[in-house]
């Protein structure tokens, strides 16, 4: 398998097989990083970390697995670049490729990441975009295949707001994977018609199914994976709380859920997650609304079905299965 010198912008355009060799590679690093082995593979090469939204898991997996690798790092904070205000994205492109090996972006639209890809002339790679989030995606099916042994057949559900990178992306990773997945959502939170209907094509070329249901029993109902993320996502403004707790409080992931689904089932979360008041935004919740949890009590959280920690480490090694795989000289 060979991708050295690819962009990874959005698993849409990996096959099933380039997957399963991405996962392949990070189970292996995962290995070599518990038992302590050496893996500086990309020694002399130096990668650039463009963010435009903050993060915790994806700056530091980022980091982490680039000095692994043997790589020099900088960070780029969203006041630390020209990029989009007095430097077009194309000319930023063009100038960080010649002076890095590789691109990490998060940020906003799914078009700027697509325009560094194509000027760059390095690979790059994305961290979080408004529309997708394929490195959470490799770690979310890491995973799923560490507490079930296999992708194949797994009964997937997402609740909440599933128009989002995450839900997006679940979709599609569970189509190209032979996951069946469910959106367990309100209908207007659904994904676009366009994507659910390419997911449904991918699915069925890999023996699985995609469902969408309003009802919570209906779309909990013997799942494997129960995952959730927050109810407005970065970057929305503060007035759409309301809007969203109203919407959402009755696809809130609690123990009548947990006991609905399968008695081996997992929860997972892309973190950071508000399932107490030890946050901020949080408190400021409990202050207007009342509200101590909010899309995952904080039972579940703390249970031992919740993987969420290890699904946060898994960061670290799928992104440093992406480097690696795109960076490696395979001449």
């Amino acid at each position: 398998m060979n991708l050295s010198g690819r962009n990874f912008l959005k698993l849409l355009d990996y096959t099933p097989e380039e997957i399963r060799y991405l996962l392949n590679l990070s189970i292996d690093f995962k290995k070599k990083k518990e038992k302590g082995e050496d893996h500086r593979y990309l020694a002399g090469k130096n990668i650039v970390l463009l963010f435009e939204k903050t993060s915790t898991r994806t700056r530091c997996a980022f980091e982490v697995a680039g000095m692994d690798l043997g790589m020099g790092v900088t960070y780029l904070d969203p006041g630390s670049s020209q990029m989009g205000k007095k430097e077009s994205i194309e000319d930023t492109a063009r100038v960080l490729g010649r002076m890095y090996d590789g691109i990490e972006y998060r940020g906003f639209s799914q078009e700027i990441v697509e325009t560094l890809g194509e000027y760059a002339g390095v690979p790059v790679w994305n961290g979080l975009t408004t529309e997708f989030h394929p490195t959470q995606m490799l770690a979310d099916l890491m995973t799923v295949e560490e507490n079930f042994g296999h992708l194949q057949g797994i009964n997937f559900t997402f609740m909440g707001d599933a128009r989002n990178n995450v839900g997006n992306s679940l979709m599609v990773a569970c189509a190209k994977m032979g996951l069946n997945f469910t959106v367990c959502a309100p209908k207007h939170l659904w994904p676009s018609e366009e994507l659910v209907e390419t997911c449904k094509g991918i699915a069925s070329a890999n023996g699985c199914e995609i469902n969408l249901t309003e009802d919570v029993m209906e779309g909990t109902k013997d799942a494997n994976v129960i995952y959730t993320d927050v109810w407005v996502s970065m970057g929305e403004p503060d007035e759409v709380w309301a809007e969203r707790i109203k919407l959402l409080s009755p696809y809130q992931v609690n123990s009548k859920v947990m006991e609905n689904a399968n008695e081996n089932a997992i929860f997972l979360h892309c973190l950071p997650s508000f399932h107490d008041l030890k946050t901020t935004i949080g408190k400021e919740i409990y202050d207007k609304f009342g509200l101590t949890e909010m899309e995952v009590t904080n039972d579940v959280f703390e249970s031992k079905k919740s993987q969420v920690f290890d699904q946060a480490e898994n960061r670290m090694h799928t992104i440093k299965a992406v480097m690696y795989a795109t960076m490696i000289d395979n001449e």
